[in-house]
């Protein structure tokens, strides 16, 4: 029982274990291990928010091309009737009174 004694005050008075135990080097420890991985605002919870932030920024971009090239189809169809006529035809299947619409399909092998 005094050789672990012993061993304990030994580690007792290594300068790294009186610092470990220092009552303001462990709150700070303590409050650093809360902040990053236990509160509400914690470093793992921010991390997949700015993740998630990233994807719909990304998402946006796509959009606002889409909505740019929407535009500019529509103007050329409003602008130009028989690119309008020629869009209902191949979107749409719409046919002129008496006409027969004939529908091919490719093989795809």
């Amino acid at each position: 029982m005094k050789k672990l004694r012993s061993k304990i005050d030994k580690i007792k008075q290594t300068r790294w274990f009186t610092i470990a135990s220092n009552k303001f080097v462990l709150a700070t420890v303590g409050f650093i291990i809360w902040m990053l991985f236990l509160d509400v605002n914690s470093y793992l919870i921010h991390h997949e928010l700015n993740t998630e932030i990233d994807e719909l920024e990304r998402s946006i971009e796509y959009y606002e091309a889409e909505i740019s090239r929407d535009k500019k189809q529509l103007e050329e169809l409003t602008s130009d009737p028989v690119k309008l006529e020629k869009f209902a035809r191949e979107q749409y299947w719409m046919k002129k009174p008496g006409e027969e619409i004939y529908l091919v399909e490719e093989v795809k092998e």
